[in-house]
């Protein structure tokens, strides 16, 4: 039987368009090479502090990223260190009710954090034990300054506070901070 010309076309339409298309993965290949290359090399840009989903910490426009040390987390249970609570009550109450049993609760554990530490380097002999203090922004500097003189009394003299960085450049056009 003798086709038209237009069913011809259909079947050769029909047979080119039926082979199977070809993907080009040497330029797929490129793609995830570079995005590997580009992961690897931004991994180490961003440090995560353990934080707690109620802590808000203050805001700073400090450049100095954290180093990995002992980390003293204030709640408003109570106080956290390396993750286990080593004090609980409220501190929002008066000082004399909490400033003595959060004192010994306090040496007690950083003095075996630091005799599981072992011996200090001539390094932290001049400076002392790190020591990370994660804070909501609403902590009094009573309690702040008392966690720091219990913490310098059982040698952990190189304090830092976590702070929640933020530019300064995005103040200038929302009207500063406030």
């Amino acid at each position: 039987m003798k086709q038209s010309i237009r069913a011809k076309r259909l079947l050769k339409q029909n047979q080119r368009l039926g082979q199977g298309s070809k993907l080009n993965l040497v330029a797929l290949m490129d793609i995830f090479t570079i995005l590997v290359f580009f992961l690897m090399v931004n991994q180490s840009d961003v440090q995560i502090l353990q934080s707690n989903k109620n802590l808000s910490l203050p805001k700073s426009i400090a450049e100095q990223l954290p180093t990995e040390q002992v980390m003293m987390t204030i709640t408003a249970d109570g106080i956290v260190l390396q993750g286990k609570q080593v004090w609980q009550g409220d501190w929002q109450q008066s000082p004399e009710v909490w400033q003595d049993s959060l004192a010994a609760a306090l040496n007690t554990e950083l003095a075996y954090l630091a005799s599981q530490a072992g011996p200090l380097t001539e390094k932290q002999q001049l400076t002392g034990r790190s020591l990370t203090i994660l804070g909501d922004a609403a902590v009094p500097y009573a309690l702040l300054r008392r966690l720091i003189s219990v913490s310098a009394a059982n040698g952990y003299r190189d304090l830092s506070l976590a702070v929640e960085h933020y530019s300064s450049a995005m103040d200038s056009g929302s009207g500063g901070a406030g």
